[in-house]
């Protein structure tokens, strides 16, 4: 869940600007993200944490949403398919075991790679509700 992720932005400078890509790469650090290009190719990529990258399409939008429309477009694009990063453990685990109360703690485990530890907690307090 905290594997960085990158996301493929063909093109951007062409898209959007050069002025834009420079403002677009200053609110990536604020976000703990990294917008670069990609070795000396036109093409661009965004990488970082699948949450702090939602995070900073949600601060693109604040800060000047129509100048970025590509940017924003591009990344939540490519964030359906990591939607299970964005989506903390606890919640994913209490999520399943409402869904379904009779799932085994090994089959928590093989889908959602947590220990045997957290998922024992979450039974725990999905019993106590």
């Amino acid at each position: 869940m905290n594997e960085d992720i990158l996301i493929s932005l063909p093109s951007l400078i062409h898209r959007i600007g050069r002025e834009e890509v420079k403002q677009a790469k200053d609110i990536a650090l604020q976000y703990h993200c990294e917008l670069k290009r990609v070795r000396r190719s036109r093409n661009w990529a965004v990488s970082g944490e699948a949450i702090k990258i939602q995070s900073y399409s949600a601060g693109l939008k604040t800060e000047n949403g129509g100048g970025f429309r590509y940017l924003i477009q591009k990344i939540e694009t490519a964030l359906l398919d990591h939607t299970d990063k964005l989506e903390p453990l606890e919640t994913k685990l209490a999520r399943m075991i409402t869904f379904n109360p009779n799932i085994t703690l090994a089959e928590l485990i093989h889908i959602t790679d947590c220990t045997t530890a957290e998922a024992r907690t979450a039974r725990f307090h999905a019993d106590s509700w």
